[in-house]
C-alpha cells in the first residue's frame, strides 16, 4: 500500500465520518421536532411514536458525540454505536411512515441509516 492509498483512506474514512455525524445531527433534530409535535394525551399509538422520536434523537444524539471526539476510541466501539444508530433510525422511520406530516423526519431517518452504513463500509475496507 502507498502512502496515497493510505491517506485516500485516512480521507475517506473522516468524510464518512463527518458525514454522518452531520446525518445523526440532522435526524435527532427532525425527531425531536417530531415528537414534540405528537400530542402527549394522544393515542397509544401516538405515544409510541413519540417516544420512538425521542429515543432517536437522542441516540443520534450520542453518536455524533462519539463521532466527534478524536481520542480513546477503537473501532469495535464506534462499529457498536453505528450499528445501533442505524438499527434505531430505521426503525423510526417505520414507525414515522403510518403517520401524516411526519414524511420528513422519515426521511431524515432513513438518511442517516444510510450515512451509518457508509461509515461502516469505511471502517470494512
Amino acid at each position: 500500500m502507498t502512502s496515497t492509498t493510505s491517506q485516500q483512506e485516512l480521507f475517506r474514512f473522516l468524510e464518512d465520518r463527518f458525514a454522518c455525524a452531520q446525518a445523526c445531527t440532522e435526524c435527532a433534530r427532525a425527531c425531536a421536532l417530531r415528537a414534540s409535535l405528537v400530542d402527549p394525551d394522544g393515542s397509544a399509538d401516538q405515544e409510541r411514536v413519540r417516544r420512538k422520536g425521542i429515543m432517536c434523537a437522542e441516540v443520534c444524539d450520542a453518536t455524533c458525540r462519539v463521532l466527534s471526539e478524536q481520542a480513546g476510541q477503537d473501532e469495535a466501539t464506534l462499529r457498536v454505536q453505528v450499528e445501533w444508530c442505524r438499527t434505531v433510525c430505521l426503525e423510526t422511520a417505520h414507525a414515522f411512515d403510518d403517520h401524516p406530516g411526519a414524511e420528513d423526519s422519515a426521511k431524515a431517518c432513513r438518511e442517516c441509516a444510510q450515512a451509518c452504513s457508509d461509515f461502516l463500509a469505511t471502517l470494512d475496507a
